[in-house]
């Protein structure tokens, strides 16, 4: 949109895959709260493209690479646009452990983020599918929203002494049995089935999984990444490689809409800033 209004000549290539797409409402965003992602992806898409030098493609960008004017991207459909700079809004990927009824939660009853889902599991029997560091993280912040935790660590639990006495002070749980599958009617948890056959009921479920980057083209061009797996960026969303922004997830481990409409705000004011440094 800040391109837009600049009158940039910008092209969207987005295929229509974004990370929350099973998520049934959205939450903590300002004047969005409660409301639909793929509402609130159309209504962005309608008003980004009421400025005319704006276009969208609905297509994957699967590779990509320098040239002597900028940069080549060529989509899962064989075409080749060319520009000066880019932008990667692209997002994350979730890695899904083997659990069969996991995936089918992910975003509705089991969820990643207790800002984005915590106030609507508040009181509620809550697991929490992680060990460790993330687990610990993950129980502090959900304790402040129910007061029955149970943490799922899936193997041999790895807390601190401190780390236990904590949660055992709070009355939060842990359970090592492995979790064998999750039973759900349309991704809402009825029960954790563990592997020794006993069952758990629960309302919902964190899960701390590992993820990938959506896309790889900014590797292919160079850029940094960070020890967490994110793209380096200054406070300017500048990558590493000259001309290349990153914005939203798969650059900030604060994963919400309302950051990632702002740095998308702020990419598109840099490359503007650029583009009227290199041309006035």
């Amino acid at each position: 949109m800040a391109l837009g209004r600049s009158l940039r000549s910008v092209l969207i290539i987005d295929g229509g895959s974004p990370c929350n797409r099973q998520t049934p409402h959205a939450h903590n965003f300002l004047t969005q709260d409660g409301e639909k992602p793929d509402v609130i992806a159309s209504k962005a898409k309608a008003q980004v493209l009421n400025y005319k030098t704006v276009k969208f493609l609905n297509d994957f960008a699967v590779s990509g690479k320098k040239t002597g004017k900028g940069f080549a991207i060529t989509t899962q459909s064989g075409e080749i646009f060319h520009s000066e700079k880019l932008i990667f809004a692209t997002g994350l990927k979730d890695t899904m452990p083997a659990i069969p009824g996991f995936a089918a939660c992910w975003g509705i009853s089991v969820v990643h983020c207790p800002y984005c889902h915590g106030y609507e599991l508040q009181s509620k029997k809550t697991a929490i599918y992680a060990n460790g560091a993330k687990a610990f993280h993950l129980a502090s912040l959900v304790n402040n929203l129910t007061d029955n935790i149970t943490i799922l660590t899936s193997g041999k639990a790895d807390f601190t002494e401190e780390q236990i006495e904590k949660l055992s002070r709070h009355n939060i749980k842990i359970v090592e049995t492995p979790v064998a599958a999750i039973a759900h009617k349309d991704g809402y948890m009825k029960n954790v089935v563990l592997e020794d056959g006993n069952e758990m009921n629960f309302d919902g479920m964190y899960g701390a999984v590992p993820f990938t980057q959506h896309c790889n083209i900014h590797a292919d061009l160079g850029c940094e990444i960070t020890e967490n797996g994110y793209i380096k960026i200054d406070t300017f969303q500048k990558t590493s490689v000259a001309n290349v922004f990153a914005c939203g997830d798969n650059s900030s481990m604060m994963r919400s809409l309302a950051n990632a409409v702002y740095t998308g705000n702020i990419a598109g004011v840099m490359v503007n800033m650029e583009l009227t440094n290199e041309h006035f």
